[in-house]
């Protein structure tokens, strides 16, 4: 495969910035090679896997993922769509792959943005700062302390009360309220509950979360106040 190579200075440089911490998923060694080099020199910190299945264990140390589609164990799409059941990590996908079908797809399934190799580092670097300026204008700051009804979260001294008595819960539960709290009011789909708490969605973590909630609404005693989803999830009311 062949690489456009990058001469002379680069637009938008993000050196002096804070650099993102980029997970390529890429099995082509010398392609992976050449991006790692080219986010080092803009000050990101790049870490390579080559299987959906690693990508699936490390988003969670990621700002931004670089995905091919033809991957070794998984197809590429199916990597896209679990990513994007458990995490609203902006996910660029750099791919051989160019027919209008599959970048249909991947659009609808939830890339934040679609190149096809090979890729010019100007272009590369372009587009990563566009899916950032994206994700950084549409983030909404959770505060410190979220109130639902009479009961209050507070998110940084991980202390929850209801009706002004304070609610003691195990680590767990109140991780899982946590989740939800800074959903406040949106539907939070079950797998991606389960990976923001345990870093696992696995049928064993299912089970699990369904016994912690059921404790938590106990302990809570407010009726209504955890909404179950049937099929999708959760929603914590506001």
């Amino acid at each position: 495969m062949s690489v456009q190579q990058h001469r002379g200075p680069v637009p938008g440089d993000a050196r002096g910035r804070q650099g993102l911490r980029a997970l390529l998923v890429e099995d082509d060694d010398n392609f992976a090679e050449y991006l790692a080099k080219i986010l080092a020199r803009h000050g990101h910190r790049p870490t390579r896997v080559s299987r959906g299945e690693d990508a699936a264990l490390r988003h969670r140390d990621a700002d931004l993922v670089l995905l091919d589609l033809r991957l070794p164990d998984t197809p590429g799409l199916d990597v896209l769509r679990g990513l994007r059941k458990v995490t609203d990590v902006p996910i660029l996908v750099l791919t051989g792959l160019g027919d209008d079908r599959t970048v249909v797809r991947a659009l609808h399934l939830g890339a934040d943005d679609y190149l096809v190799k090979p890729v010019g580092a100007d272009v590369l670097m372009a587009r990563i700062e566009a899916v950032r300026r994206r994700v950084k204008l549409g983030a909404q700051p959770t505060p410190e302390v979220v109130v639902v009804r009479d009961v209050e979260i507070d998110l940084a001294a991980r202390r929850v009360s209801a009706g002004g008595e304070e609610v003691t819960l195990t680590g767990t539960e109140f991780d899982v309220l946590a989740a939800l709290a800074r959903s406040r009011g949106a539907a939070v789909e079950r797998e991606r509950l389960m990976d923001e708490v345990f870093g696992d969605a696995s049928r064993a973590r299912s089970q699990s979360l369904g016994v912690h909630l059921t404790w938590l609404r106990r302990k809570l005693n407010r009726p209504g106040l955890i909404v179950t989803l049937h099929g999708f999830g959760y929603r914590l009311e506001g």
